[in-house]
């Protein structure tokens, strides 16, 4: 048994937290005691693993600002993580001292983690550079930002050991930290299948009881589209929005009126852009005339979603260069065919023309794949077939434990035991 501790910022519903639950579960699996340190964590806005129970969930630091004045997210998203990685590594009880600390999205905390009492091993699960993820502003902004990335390569660089999302995620950490003599492995994203194999038996059994439509303004023979991601603008959820309004110049009136969009995304008041943005995709549906067919969720449960994605005929995948994407493997999983931007992460998840369709940024080539989907139940119900079973050989849970499991285990090998002789 290895002592693990997954050292994450902010505990909400993103991919980087699914991806970190799913493997505090594999480790879990496998014998080994797990548990979480953060800066945030609302019981209301989370994965349910780490709200009932699952796993020893710790905040330290909350009291701590997120920004400044407006402004200067970056300085104090280092500061709360320095503030927890100090806990950490001097503060924590003895009978909590771990072996492993697993960490992702924010490296400054690796050099405090290898001056622990308890020296741990430490493993960094990296999404894609921050810096690449920052809006560059003009000059003051890049001066502010120098440090910062000077930072961010060189604690990357301490980690005992460095892991990636994806093969395009490998090749933008070479480009981007060309300093660093680290080569990260790439370990994949996974799905607890088993999870959504007992919600679809749930789901089925309420079903049955409960003859309900999936939302209150989507009828039950709606053809529905769904598009799930944070309400983030580079998430590009207008794309999905003008796409729409190109199908329902496409199809017939009548077609058209069984069509529904519906946006399900993460959605934290605390976040200004989340606020916002949503605000802009309500204005833009107005604009667009689709007042009727765009329904707007904001955060659904974890149920929800698996009945959203049940639900579904076609799943919408609207980011640019995305590093992995955890959404195409969760809808191609419920047997929904995935029409995806061609790049990023997507190009080595969805299978062009055989698990959904791989398309440029455009709402003429995004309509085009909504268009075909709808009109082709065969083609859909096949790529949806196909999806499923693509998730199965290539991105089972099972593989994803395994080997995080070896990972693990070779951060921290068991020590041989000296053997004494008996003198006679």
């Amino acid at each position: 048994m290895v002592r693990v501790l997954f050292l994450h910022p902010d505990l909400g519903i993103g991919g980087a937290e699914r991806l970190v639950v799913d493997a505090a579960l594999a480790l879990k699996e496998r014998g080994h005691q797990v548990s979480f340190l953060t800066n945030h964590h609302d019981s209301t806005h989370c994965f349910k693993e780490t709200a009932d129970g699952s796993f020893p969930v710790q905040v330290v630091g909350d009291w701590l600002p997120r920004r400044l004045f407006g402004r200067f997210y970056a300085i104090c998203a280092y500061l709360r993580m320095l503030y927890a990685a100090i806990y950490a590594s001097f503060f924590m009880p003895q009978r909590e001292q771990v072996d492993v600390v697993v960490c992702d999205l924010i490296s400054v905390c690796i050099p405090v983690l290898r001056l622990a009492r308890h020296r741990p091993r430490v493993l960094f699960y990296c999404h894609f550079p921050d810096q690449l993820l920052s809006a560059r502003e003009g000059l003051l902004k890049r001066l502010y930002r120098l440090p910062i990335n000077w930072l961010e390569e060189h604690t990357i660089g301490l980690a005992d050991k460095v892991l990636v999302n994806s093969k395009f995620t490998l090749r933008v950490f070479q480009d981007t930290f060309r300093r660093l003599k680290t080569v990260p492995d790439v370990l994949y994203p996974s799905l607890h299948t088993q999870y959504f194999d007992q919600m679809e038996k749930k789901l089925e059994q309420r079903s049955a009881l409960l003859d309900e439509p999936v939302h209150p303004r989507v009828p039950r023979n709606a053809f529905i589209y769904l598009d799930i991601n944070r309400y983030e603008r580079k998430k590009n959820h207008a794309l999905a929005l003008h796409s729409l309004r190109l199908l329902g110049d496409m199809l017939p009136a009548m077609d058209f009126k069984q069509c529904r969009l519906i946006i399900a995304g993460g959605y934290d008041t605390r976040c200004m852009e989340n606020v916002e943005h949503f605000a802009e995709l309500e204005q833009l549906t107005e604009e667009l005339k689709l007042q009727d067919h765009v329904v707007l969720l904001r955060s659904p449960t974890d149920e929800e979603k698996c009945r959203l994605l049940f639900a579904a005929h076609c799943l919408l995948y609207t980011p640019e260069n995305e590093h992995f994407g955890i959404v195409p493997l969760e809808g191609m999983y419920c047997s929904k065919p995935v029409i995806a931007l061609n790049s990023g992460g997507p190009t080595e998840t969805v299978v062009n023309t055989s698990t959904g369709f791989l398309c440029e940024k455009q709402e003429k080539s995004f309509g085009g794949a909504m268009y075909q989907l709808f009109r082709d139940e065969p083609l859909r119900l096949k790529m949806g077939d196909q999806g499923h079973k693509r998730v199965q050989q290539k991105f089972s849970f099972q593989a994803f434990a395994d080997r995080l499991n070896g990972i693990v285990q070779e951060l921290v090998p068991i020590p041989k035991q000296s053997s004494n002789k008996k003198t006679e």
